[in-house]
């Protein structure tokens, strides 16, 4: 196995050095925008003398695009107006849309607090099919209508590729969830979607298989992913899973993409996830995902762990405060002047 390096070119050159990589031998993968994959034993010296060809590797480490080189900054992910990577970013909304009228309120409600981008689910997968599996595309089409009116960009969750392009078509973020971080048919889909990716991290998933699965978005060419630390199951009975503090600087120190933690469904339960917010925060994540609820006893979709707007409005202050302290983004503390 081998990744040839080539300079950045346009389509018809691009086709040339991939069929002259063929005719020299070899099996070719796309890789990425600057490289391909070449397995076999071809003719290494017809493509070294082609002016585009920078270099040929003979070894190909597993993760290539994700990891951090020594140095390097966090790579800033743009979705709408807001980047990821350089402050502390906050996404809230239902955990599934379930009518226009209370999506519009919580967006207006989220968006007031100070939050950055609207989440909601359309699509929803559930352990029994005969929950509420959301509203479809009629539930991304008030997604569109909830950004258009308060300008926040939204982020849902893509479950099929068969629904990939109709959800870039409405969201500006496509969500892959816990339970497909390992699908890799989907991530392939969403890495050409031309779409930002928010990767969750499997339930039962290390940290090198989430990086690994975020290496499949990168080699098709889709450099804007986010990673987000969503908790784990472990022999922990008393919440709906364990939030993985220390995942969130391994993974930033693993991987230059920014790190977010989602403490709703992390806990399970509203009352735990403010101190879990205020954790990840404190552990350097880049941002958070919190689901907000105007009547959460009433929710269709996972109650108990949402926050009340006023909850939320609450916490977004004290989270914006802790991750200046610990990584340094946002105002700091001057001599005795609070912060900011």
């Amino acid at each position: 196995m081998h990744l040839l390096h080539q300079t950045d070119l346009p389509g018809k050159r691009r086709d040339r050095i991939l069929e002259a990589a063929r005719e020299a031998g070899f099996t070719v993968q796309t890789a990425g925008p600057d490289s391909f994959v070449l397995f076999g034993d071809g003719d290494r010296s017809a493509l070294e003398a082609l002016p585009e060809v920078v270099r040929i590797d003979d070894e190909i480490p597993p993760i290539h695009l994700a990891r951090r080189e020594e140095g390097a900054e966090t790579s800033r992910v743009r979705v709408g107006e807001v980047e990821f990577g350089t402050g502390f970013t906050v996404i809230a909304g239902p955990c599934a849309v379930e009518d226009e009228t209370r999506l519009l309120g919580i967006a207006h409600c989220v968006k007031d607090a100070g939050a950055d981008l609207l989440r909601g689910g359309a699509f929803k997968p559930r352990t029994s099919p005969y929950s509420f599996r959301g509203l479809g595309v009629r539930g991304l089409e008030m997604l569109a209508r909830a950004r258009e009116e308060t300008g926040l960009p939204v982020v849902t969750e893509v479950m099929d590729t068969r629904d990939v392009a109709i959800v870039a078509e409405h969201a500006d973020m496509l969500q892959i969830g816990s339970r497909n971080m390992q699908n890799f048919s989907l991530l392939v889909e969403a890495g050409r979607s031309g779409r930002p990716v928010l990767l969750k991290r499997g339930m039962g998933s290390t940290i090198e298989e989430m990086i690994g699965a975020a290496e499949y978005l990168l080699v098709e060419g889709n450099a804007d992913v986010v990673l987000c630390e969503r908790g784990i199951r472990t022999f922990n009975e008393e919440l709906r899973n364990t939030l993985d503090l220390a995942a969130i600087p391994v993974l930033k120190g693993r991987s230059h993409l920014p790190v977010i933690a989602d403490p709703s469904h992390a806990t399970g339960a509203a009352e735990m996830v403010p101190s879990m917010a205020l954790a990840a925060a404190a552990a350097g994540a880049d941002g958070v995902m919190l689901e907000v609820h105007d009547a959460p006893g009433h929710a269709l979709s996972d109650g108990p762990q949402a926050l009340s707007p006023a909850g939320f409005a609450g916490l977004v202050g004290k989270m914006r405060k802790i991750a200046a302290i610990a990584g340094g983004t946002g105002q700091l503390a001057v001599g005795n002047k609070e912060i900011s």
